[in-house]
């Protein structure tokens, strides 16, 4: 801890005033995320599918929230995928954020099933986009690869006959 602090400009004090402990440094941005996305859905078009207004607001999040710390945030996926107890952590919070997706499209007026499966189906989008955009060579923003998660999401469910 005394090294994270000294690192960062910050006393100790100073570091647990912002942070519980070291591990919620990595998660230090999910309430954010999910505040914006969470706002996004409420102010977005009514007219929207379900599928649509969870992908737009995961978009905006994204241009808003990563695309400008693209390095700091790979660190962070590089990280978690080296441990376990990390990437259970990770696994929660995404659940947690899932079904407060869910919640706010039930808010919109869409039945709890569809907002659920919408929103575990843009949820699942997303982590697909974001595997691609932490890798090395990888160019595109993360709201492109996003949509292309999306797209093949959808080739996926039409091939299947949506059974």
């Amino acid at each position: 801890m005394t090294e994270i602090a000294q690192r960062a400009g910050l006393t100790q004090r100073t570091f647990f005033n912002h942070f519980a402990d070291k591990r919620e440094v990595l998660f230090g941005l999910s309430s954010e995320l999910q505040q914006e996305i969470l706002w996004e859905i409420a102010a977005g078009d009514d007219t929207l599918p379900p599928l649509d207004a969870v992908v737009r607001a995961l978009g905006v999040a994204a241009d808003r929230l990563f695309e400008d710390r693209r390095a700091a945030v790979t660190r962070r996926h590089a990280v978690l995928a080296a441990n376990p107890e990390l990437q259970e952590r990770e696994l929660s919070k995404n659940a947690v954020l899932t079904e407060a997706i869910a919640a706010a499209l039930n808010a919109r007026g869409c039945d709890p099933e569809t907002a659920f499966l919408a929103a575990g189906a843009a949820m699942v989008a997303q982590q697909v986009a974001f595997q691609k955009w932490t890798l090395p060579d990888e160019k595109r923003t993360l709201h492109e690869l996003l949509s292309d998660a999306v797209n093949s999401l959808r080739t996926t469910v039409s091939q299947t006959g949506g059974t």
